[in-house]
């Protein structure tokens, strides 16, 4: 019998002072038909899903380091729709990352799915050793204690497991007065002295004003790694094919000097790469390119806009911290950060996990680096 025509069950323990059940979950690999019509499925999720659970995003990883795998979590009639990439190491097994998942209704749902995808990777023989998570779960001292009981704390890999959120369902002129008095003068100040956002097509001559942005400010403030020109090409190829992308950029002196890529995902926008040229004599001008982006979201039926990555909330206004002057930036938007739960490993054979933090996954991350250029994750 193949991995895939297996189901497997597992629910939590009752409470005797339960007076019901606690859910049960059964984990599957997606049918043909579900991967084939996959972001329609993943945008029904309980947390409306990620944009990294995405078709376009399975297909950029997949074969560049990672084989892509679509599991599916059904409990009670519902189902979740969760991208799963795969890393296959001597001696150690299988690794499997639920990117951005699993996207389940509630902290205490993790457990028991977590649970089912044991059950079902142990009876599909497929050897993998853990099931490293970030849910979309937003931080808290409740869950945090039970995060603590059975998941190991793993660093955090996304840049927006810290991020400044911006509701944005409200009409126009309501989401204007949401953002700060910061923000709103820079966007008037732009728009008075005459600076325009310009939407450009994809294709290499925008994909190369973009990068060439995104690596002027990697080099002058170094906040974040910049991963080659030809990963974000195919990158932004696939999420313009679906019509889930758009490039925003002003120009000063007749040439670009801010820009910036955002993906609409379902109800979703990820304000997702950027970059701006130093010491530009326009005021205000990221932000109008930020307002104009929101306005076009909008427009295509996104209720909510993350500015993708900030420090945490305890450490906004830490000068030291690296995404500083970002966060300042970003939250000068939405005045608050969310903090999500972060990455942690659900780990499924002890001895060969504990290989894999003392010291497996740095070898093996160092090496890829050498081999490919490319980042591990």
């Amino acid at each position: 019998m193949s991995a895939r025509s297996h189901t497997y069950k597992t629910a939590h323990k009752t409470n005797r002072r339960d007076t019901a059940p606690l859910r049960e979950f059964t984990a599957r690999f997606a049918t043909g038909e579900e991967i084939e019509n996959w972001d329609k499925h993943v945008t029904a999720n309980p947390n409306g899903g990620n944009m990294l659970q995405s078709a376009a995003y399975a297909s950029v990883k997949n074969g560049n380091g990672w084989d892509v795998r679509f599991l599916v979590l059904e409990s009670g009639g519902a189902a979740s729709y969760n991208l799963v990439m795969e890393k296959k190491f001597p001696v150690l097994g299988r690794l499997w990352y639920l990117i951005k998942g699993p996207d389940v209704g509630a902290a205490a749902d993790l457990k028991p799915a977590l649970a089912a995808c044991a059950e079902f990777v142990k009876a599909a023989k497929l050897n993998v050793f853990a099931i490293k998570v970030e849910p979309d779960i937003v931080d808290a001292p409740e869950v945090q204690s039970q995060l603590a009981a059975g998941l190991v704390k793993a660093p955090n890999i996304q840049s927006n497991d810290s991020t400044a959120l911006l509701d944005i369902s409200a009409p126009e002129n309501e989401v204007f007065r949401s953002i700060s008095s910061r923000a709103r003068n820079a966007i008037r100040r732009a728009e008075r002295e005459g600076c325009e956002v310009v939407q450009r097509e994809q294709g290499p001559e925008t994909y190369r004003a973009l990068y060439d942005l995104m690596a002027d400010t990697v080099n002058a403030k170094g906040s974040m790694p910049l991963r080659s020109y030809e990963y974000y090409a195919r990158f932004w190829d696939e999420f313009c094919d679906r019509g889930q992308g758009s490039f925003f950029f002003v120009y000063e002196d007749g040439k670009p000097s801010v820009g910036a890529f955002v993906i609409n995902y379902g109800s979703k926008a990820t304000y997702k790469d950027g970059g701006s040229t130093q010491n530009r004599k326009q005021y205000g001008d990221s932000h109008l390119v930020q307002w104009a982006a929101i306005r076009r979201m909008k427009e295509l039926g996104c209720t909510e806009y993350d500015f993708c990555g900030t420090p945490p909330a305890a450490r906004i206004k830490d000068k030291s911290h690296t995404l500083h002057g970002m966060g300042m930036f970003k939250t000068s938007f939405s005045k608050t950060v969310t903090d999500f739960v972060g990455c942690y490993d659900f780990v499924l054979a002890p001895v060969r996990h504990r290989l894999w933090v003392q010291g497996a996954e740095r070898v093996f991350r160092r090496l890829e680096t050498m081999r490919t250029g490319n980042q591990f994750y």
